[in-house]
């Protein structure tokens, strides 16, 4: 499920915290690095249990608008069909999912008060009232309302800080939670161990991730003395320190993973520092990084496998 940006991200965001922390050994960021990847799997867990939850709430609907005294037409013909449905019910009775919830006690971080709103407020949606009265809904309708509630609760800022408030990587991990979300119930009814495909690969996270970090903070003073000619008239302690962080990792990357291309570690590094850094970062960090591209390639320090990585 982590792309290679996440990783880049999450192991920026560790060497952060070990600026920060000087007390903190390899090990140690290594423990904390591997805790925000279990972190990201445990938020995409933590949000289709949310969405379970919102979709079950529609039972509940069900049995009041049937207690009322006089209940009108749209009650009596009301179902708890998007509880009820194949598509969510192979979520529900899913027993490897349920097990994992508890294992992660899910339960515990959510508020019945907070699932009754998200259900209310999307009950009150155009989408949701066709589905409901719908005849002969298909597997297609199940899930297509249930991305509609997805967006809806996207859109929501109570739903945004609720999720936040339990996993504040939510800030950075929203998009990859979302994609996998999406792919999740576009592929709905799921085989039982759909979940298992959704953990992070080692190759990513190890490979990668652990290889990457472990490098950056081992090589910290030959990366600095690589990196200082380049900036001619800036003083490296001025450099801010996430664009700094991004540049020693950025020479990792470009000198020991000889499977990523040269533009494409360029590329995502730009970008990075337009989402975590200042407004000035993308340009110098683009301008250094072409610098210490070009000086690497001179020296035969940058060895890419397969035709074209350089300058792919």
């Amino acid at each position: 499920m982590l792309s290679r940006r996440n990783v880049r991200i999450k192991v920026m965001q560790i060497l952060y915290s070990l600026s920060r922390d000087k007390n903190l050994d390899l090990d140690g960021v290594l423990h904390q690095y591997r805790d925000y990847v279990r972190k990201s799997f445990e938020l995409y867990l933590f949000t289709l249990y949310v969405l379970i939850r919102i979709a079950e709430f529609a039972k509940q609907d069900a049995a009041k608008r049937l207690s009322k005294l006089l209940p009108s037409d749209d009650d009596k013909r009301f179902t708890a069909k998007l509880s009820d449905n194949p598509c969510i019910a192979s979520l529900i009775n899913n027993d490897g999912l349920n097990r994992l919830f508890r294992a992660y006690k899910m339960d515990k971080k959510t508020d019945d008060d907070a699932i009754r709103h998200f259900y209310t407020e999307f009950s009150k949606t155009e989408e949701y009232k066709q589905y409901v009265y719908q005849e002969n809904s298909t597997d297609e309708d199940h899930r297509n309302v249930l991305l509609a509630l997805f967006k809806h609760c996207q859109q929501s800022e109570m739903f945004n800080e609720f999720i936040e408030d339990q996993y504040p990587l939510w800030v950075d991990d929203e998009s990859l939670i979302v994609g996998a979300l999406k792919k999740t119930v576009k592929a709905l009814p799921v085989e039982a161990n759909f979940f298992e495909s959704y953990r992070p690969a080692d190759e990513t996270v190890r490979e990668f991730g652990e290889q990457l970090l472990s490098q950056v903070i081992r090589e910290d003073d030959k990366l600095l003395e690589m990196i200082e000619p380049t900036l001619k008239n800036w003083d490296a302690e001025r450099v801010a320190i996430i664009d700094m962080i991004l540049l020693k990792m950025a020479l990792c990357e470009l000198m020991s993973f000889p499977t990523i291309p040269t533009k494409v570690t360029l590329n995502e590094f730009v970008e990075i520092s337009k989402m975590y850094s200042t407004d000035k970062s993308k340009d110098f960090i683009n301008g250094i990084l072409d610098r210490l591209m070009k000086k690497l390639q001179s020296e035969g320090k940058i060895n890419k496998e397969g035709r074209g990585l350089v300058d792919e």
